[in-house]
């Protein structure tokens, strides 16, 4: 099989990458026709609160467009044509190139930027483009052969919303990259400390205040250290809250490149996931508690019934009230005071990943569903 993955989509972002290597991981060929539009997440975020109406943005969109196409030109012949994440834009263009060359199109929407929008709150910056972002989703949402999403939770979310039926949904997990995110054996801190650690964008959907909050009822605590890495929107907020809580066991850390990252992960005693109340937490089952799992690591997060579908409670992870503080500083602290049930935790959770959540697996399910939609389109 060979596929064209085609669109603006961000080429550094892990599922991207997990999606790509994986199907190259079950003899896919792929070639990627791929041209960069956006510039991070503060671009994203400056165009939807008005940049749009500058006549920069709309050149910078034509001359994308006008490299995607001439990309395209020399792809050659293809048995698919998928669409990377985000690319609520790219399907229009992409589904008129399918029909001409008589080709299914696929569409790895992993998340509705309609929904990251709207928990943004950049309605307050402009309601129009919130409103307008709903209309083009639901829209682009009409036009592939197949749909990709990581939770029948967010499928049932886009049934609701955009009224798509399920059965022209199918599954592939998040999981975690499986080259960088694994096992590493590394000594124990001779400080003696029993590190936390969160690392991420500092989003609403993270609940990053509840994670604060739980450092300060743990602050008496001295061997108790939390770790948090990475920027954000919620960042601000959980600075001003340490420092008017003058705590002195959490450290904030900038964005570091991944073999630093995952050094950092490697000395923690105990990983965190999300903990917000937002749909889009609830829905979904974040990269960061994939990569725990993956490096064999005890991970901490909020409940939910999509993580529930997926793992069992004391089992391959632990699970605590989301908006909770207090319910996620005791789960740190039973983990700290329970050595056999890290050690239990991070080899189940570490098993459960190795068995179905590595870039292969995933690969593995995504080449099933490609499958499926070729030979229903030969039929």
């Amino acid at each position: 099989m060979r596929v064209c993955y085609f669109g603006t989509y961000r080429a550094n972002y892990s599922r991207n990458r997990i999606m790509i290597e994986g199907l190259r991981c079950n003899g896919v060929e792929v070639v990627e026709c791929h041209e960069e539009l956006w510039r991070g997440i503060e671009d994203r975020v400056q165009v939807v609160g008005g940049g749009w109406a500058h006549p920069a943005f709309w050149r910078r969109v034509v001359r994308t467009y006008t490299r995607l196409l001439r990309r395209y030109r020399g792809v050659g012949r293809y048995d698919i044509l998928i669409v990377g994440y985000p690319g609520q834009f790219d399907v229009f263009l992409a589904r008129l190139l399918s029909w001409w060359h008589r080709r299914p199109l696929v569409w790895d929407i992993f998340m509705s930027i309609y929904l990251i929008a709207a928990e943004r709150n950049l309605d307050k910056r402009s309601r129009f483009i919130v409103g307008w972002l709903r209309r083009v989703e639901w829209l682009a949402c009409r036009l592939p052969d197949q749909l990709i999403l990581d939770t029948a939770d967010y499928v049932a979310w886009f049934g609701r919303i955009h009224s798509i039926p399920s059965e022209r949904f199918r599954l592939v997990p998040t999981g975690a990259d499986s080259s960088v995110f694994r096992p590493i054996s590394i000594p124990k801190c001779a400080d003696g400390l029993f590190r936390v650690i969160y690392y991420g964008t500092f989003i609403p959907n993270h609940g990053i205040e509840h994670i604060v909050e739980a450092a300060r009822l743990l602050s008496d605590e001295p061997s108790v250290r939390f770790e948090m890495i990475g920027a954000g929107p919620e960042l601000p907020r959980a600075l001003e809250m340490a420092d008017r809580y003058g705590l002195k066991n959490i450290e904030f850390v900038s964005w570091l490149d991944q073999t630093a990252l995952v050094g950092r992960v490697a000395r923690a005693d105990v990983c965190l996931g999300a903990f917000g109340t937002t749909p889009q937490s609830l829905m979904t089952v974040q990269n960061k508690i994939y990569e725990g799992m993956a490096m064999a690591k005890p991970v901490i997060t909020g409940d939910g019934p999509a993580v529930r579908r997926v793992f069992v409670h004391g089992e391959q992870l632990y699970l605590c009230r989301r908006a909770d503080g207090t319910d996620l500083a005791a789960a740190i602290w039973h983990l700290y005071s329970d050595p056999v049930l890290r050690y239990r935790l991070a080899e189940d959770g570490h098993h459960i990943f190795i068995q179905h959540f590595t870039t292969d697996r995933n690969g593995e399910r995504f080449v099933e569903h490609l499958r499926e939609l070729v030979k229903r389109d030969h039929a």
